[in-house]
């Protein structure tokens, strides 16, 4: 990930953003701002970010409508976000935003000392992520795999938030296996 990649945190209210960039100053990461989730979706699809601070609810493009945009664009669908609410606990807001693939939902006021804890882990895991994704195309190209078809494309890495497949049931490779042997 470049270095100019930032983390973009997103509030209709000028004294939240600036209590958020405080929070977030010591981490040292390049940091940006948005007062609306239209300027949010702009900065994101331009590039360059590598997490999402999002208040919940500004007026126009809520940060669901946002989120929802974002997993449907292949470039941003794997951006790690930290949804912000100052409502309180909401089982049907919770379940909407883990459902849309949210890192994590974060009551306002917010903790600075847990918040740069989770922001440093969701930006140096995606970063890392990218990195891994770059190293593979770069190996990818050394060994002659990109000369595949565009019509069976290999997928790239999962990204790290990425759900755990489900497990085979016991036994179900033992055709396979005795195929193999004979």
């Amino acid at each position: 990930m470049p270095s100019d990649t930032r983390i973009l945190i997103v509030d209709d209210h000028e004294d939240t953003l600036y209590a958020l960039e405080s929070a977030l100053a010591p981490l040292g990461y390049p940091l940006g701002r948005a007062t609306s989730g239209d300027e949010a979706l702009k900065q994101v699809l331009r590039g360059q970010i590598g997490l999402l601070l999002l208040d919940v609810r500004m007026p126009g493009v809520s940060g669901l409508e946002v989120v929802r945009y974002m997993r449907r664009v292949e470039q941003t669908q794997h951006i790690p976000v930290i949804l912000l609410t100052g409502f309180g606990a909401d089982h049907e807001l919770t379940t909407t935003a883990f459902g849309l693939g949210v890192a994590d939902l974060v009551l306002k006021p917010v903790d600075p000392w847990a918040l740069r804890t989770k922001v440093r882990y969701l930006y140096d895991a995606h970063r890392r992520h990218l990195a891994l994704e770059r190293e593979v195309r770069r190996l990818r190209a050394l060994t002659g795999e990109h000369t595949e078809t565009a019509a069976h494309p290999r997928p790239g890495l999962p990204h790290p938030d990425a759900r755990v497949p489900t497990q085979r049931p016991m036994g179900a490779h033992a055709g396979e296996l005795e195929k193999d042997r004979t």
